[in-house]
């Protein structure tokens, strides 16, 4: 039987599914614009400015929805953690657009790049890629991973910060900063994100390891 409110949860999804592309389209390519040296930041930007623009049909939607069918239980949970969510994404467009501006102000920074740079940047990839697809799946275990991650992010960036101030490359020492500082606070809105899809599915943003374990996909 369909209820009054499942047209706005159908749409909301739906929305939430093509930012989820977008994102992982645009973090990609902002990646590319600095180990492979190609120009991308107009279709960086381009991408950015649409992810935005869902994020206030999120959030209009949303509120919408709370004010018309006063939600309960599952899709309360799953109406608020998508504004958070939304918000994510947002801030994930927006910073991989400032990583294809660290290219616009030193040029080609190709020759920049290093061990580090290359684990920590392939590390966000699969990162952001995990976050989408656990939303998407409402997979709490991928979700877990990302907290994982991001540890093995925060590792790397407290480590190499120091060496930078030994480099007498300084074009190079100023564009890694920037870019591993970009690429750390994804790594941190990817953790946000997970916590909400924990509480979608478990109620808890933290859930123990015993609900980790024993979940099962609703898409499995």
């Amino acid at each position: 039987m369909t209820r009054l409110i499942d047209p706005s949860l159908k749409k909301l999804t739906q929305i939430m599914a093509e930012m989820g592309e977008m994102v992982t389209e645009c973090i990609s390519l902002a990646i590319d614009s600095f180990l492979s040296g190609n120009d991308t930041a107009e279709k960086v930007h381009e991408l950015s400015d649409k992810i935005r623009t869902k994020y206030f049909e999120v959030e209009d939607l949303t509120f919408d929805m709370l004010l018309k069918y006063q939600p309960v239980a599952d899709d309360f949970r799953l109406i608020r953690s998508s504004t958070e969510i939304s918000y994510a994404f947002s801030r994930f467009g927006r910073y991989a657009y400032d990583i294809t501006q660290v290219r616009d102000l030193f040029g080609d920074i190709s020759e920049c790049r290093n061990d580090s740079l290359s684990e920590i940047s392939k590390k966000v990839k699969n990162m952001i890629h995990d976050a989408v697809q656990s939303f998407a799946e409402l997979d709490i275990r991928k979700a877990a991973k990302i907290h994982e991650d991001e540890k093995f992010i925060d590792k790397i960036y407290r480590e190499r910060l120091p060496q930078l101030i030994e480099l007498k490359n300084t074009k190079c020492a100023l564009a890694e900063a920037l870019l591993l500082r970009y690429l750390e606070r994804i790594g941190d809105h990817a953790v946000f994100m997970s916590d909400a899809i924990n509480y979608i599915v478990t109620g808890k943003h933290r859930p123990t390891k015993e609900q980790i374990i024993s979940h099962r996909s609703p898409n499995m």
